[in-house]
C-alpha cells in the first residue's frame, strides 16, 4: 500500500519517552527537545486561524521532523487541547496519531532509504485526501523524505498543493529545500529545523528517557544534537557497534595500502545496497576528519566522536587543517557523485587514492 496508518513502517518508530514528562517547558513545546522557534511559529498559526495548508520541514536525519509532522497533526486534531494549538497526548486522537494508526492520517515515503517516492503512492493519497475527515478536524497527509519522489510523484503533488481540499493538511519533510523543485517549496511554508545543543539534546536524553549520563553525553555528541538520531542509537545498539566497525575500518585504511584500500572499494561497492551503505557509512567518516579539522583548528566547538579523541588528536597533529580540510572535500565530492549515479566502485577507489596516509 503506499498510504501508511500503522506504527511499523520503514526505518524505525515514534519514539514514546519512557518517564513522564515532568516539566511545563518541555510540554509546552510540544513535548519536543529543541525546535522552539519552529513551535512558537505553528502555534500562532493555529491560535489566529491562520493554519497554512502545507508545510515543508526541512533538516539533517534524526532532527525530529516527523516527530515534528506529528505534534501538528495533534494540536490541529487533539479531543480535549489544553489550549489553543497545545494537544493533551492523552485523549484517543492524540493516542492514535502518535502511533500513526489515525484513519484521517495517511503517511507516505519511498519504501526504502534511496529509493524513490513513486506516483502511484502520491495518486492514492490524493484519492485518501479527497474524503471529508472521518472523525477528526483535518485530514493529513505526511511525506517523509520528499527528495526521494521521482518527477512524476512530484509533478502528480503539485495539483494538491494548488488545489487543496477542504479540511486537509499536507507535511512534507526533506534534508533540503533545495533538493525540491521550486514549484513545490514556493507552495509550503517552510520551516527550517536546528539541531539542539549539545548540553540540551545530553539533558534530555537523561531526564526523559533515562539514559545514564556518561552514554547521553556520548550519544549528543555522536548525533550532534539530533534527539531523533540518538535515540535511535540508543534503541539499536547494533547501529553504533556498525558506527565502530566504520570507523575502525577509516582507521585501518589510512595506514594501509593501494592494494588494500582497493580491495575495501570493491567490497563497498559490491554490496546489495550498496547505496544505502555509502550514504551511511561516507558521514561517519566526514565526522571524524571535521573533528579532526576542529581540534587541528584549535575551536572551542565540541567533537562528535567524543569516543575517538585520542585518534583525532593523532590525525590533527599529523595532517593538519590542510591534511583535514582534503579529506573531507573528498569525502563530500564522493557522496555528490554517488547520489548522481556515478559508477560506485570508480568513485570509491578514487576516495581511496585521495585519502591521506598515516
Amino acid at each position: 500500500m503506499s498510504t501508511r496508518n500503522d506504527a511499523a513502517f520503514g526505518r524505525g518508530k515514534v519514539v514514546l519517552p519512557r518517564h513522564p514528562l515532568s516539566t511545563r517547558i518541555l510540554v509546552m513545546n510540544w513535548n519536543l527537545i529543541g525546535h522552539e522557534p519552529a513551535v512558537r511559529l505553528l502555534k500562532e498559526h493555529i491560535k489566529q486561524g491562520n493554519l497554512r495548508q502545507a508545510y515543508l520541514l526541512t533538516g539533517p536525519q534524526g532532527i525530529g521532523k516527523r516527530t515534528l509532522a506529528l505534534r501538528i497533526v495533534q494540536a490541529v486534531n487533539c479531543q480535549q487541547p489544553a489550549g489553543d494549538g497545545e494537544p493533551c497526548y492523552q485523549c484517543r486522537s492524540c493516542q492514535q496519531i502518535e502511533r500513526m494508526q489515525h484513519p484521517d492520517l495517511s503517511i507516505i515515503q519511498a519504501e526504502q532509504v534511496a529509493g524513490s517516492l513513486k506516483v502511484d503512492q502520491i495518486r492514492d493519497l490524493q484519492r485518501s485526501l479527497s474524503l471529508a475527515p472521518y472523525e477528526a478536524n483535518y485530514r493529513a497527509g505526511i511525506l517523509l523524505r520528499f527528495e526521494e519522489a521521482s518527477a512524476g510523484a512530484a509533478n502528480a503533488l503539485l495539483k494538491t498543493l494548488e488545489e487543496p481540499p477542504a479540511r486537509v493538511i499536507l507535511i512534507l519533510t526533506a534534508e533540503n529545500s533545495e533538493l525540491l523543485l521550486p514549484t513545490i517549496v514556493s507552495r509550503c511554508e517552510v520551516i527550517r529545523l536546528r539541531p539542539a545543543s549539545i548540553e540540551q539534546a545530553a539533558q534530555g536524553l537523561q531526564q526523559h528517557w533515562g539514559i545514564a549520563p556518561e552514554q547521553a553525553q556520548l550519544l549528543a555528541h555522536i548525533s550532534g544534537g539530533r534527539v531523533g538520531y540518538a535515540l535511535q542509537l540508543y534503541q539499536s545498539p547494533e547501529q553504533m557497534e556498525q558506527r565502530q566497525i566504520w570507523l575502525d575500518d577509516l582507521h585501518r585504511l589510512l595506514t594501509a595500502g593501494r592494494v588494500e584500500r582497493f580491495a575495501y572499494a570493491s567490497r563497498l561497492s559490491s554490496d546489495k545496497n550498496y547505496k544505502e551503505t555509502l550514504q551511511a557509512v561516507l558521514p561517519v567518516w566526514i565526522s571524524l576528519w571535521r573533528d579532526v579539522l576542529l581540534v587541528a583548528a584549535g575551536a572551542s566547538t565540541p567533537v562528535t566522536n567524543l569516543d575517538r579523541r585520542d585518534e583525532i588528536e593523532a590525525a590533527a597533529g599529523r595532517l593538519g587543517i590542510e591534511g583535514a580540510r582534503c579529506a573531507i572535500q573528498a569525502l563530500e565530492r564522493t557522496l555528490h557523485l554517488l547520489s548522481r549515479n556515478v559508477n560506485a566502485r570508480l568513485s570509491l577507489e578514487v576516495l581511496m587514492l585521495d585519502l591521506p596516509v598515516l
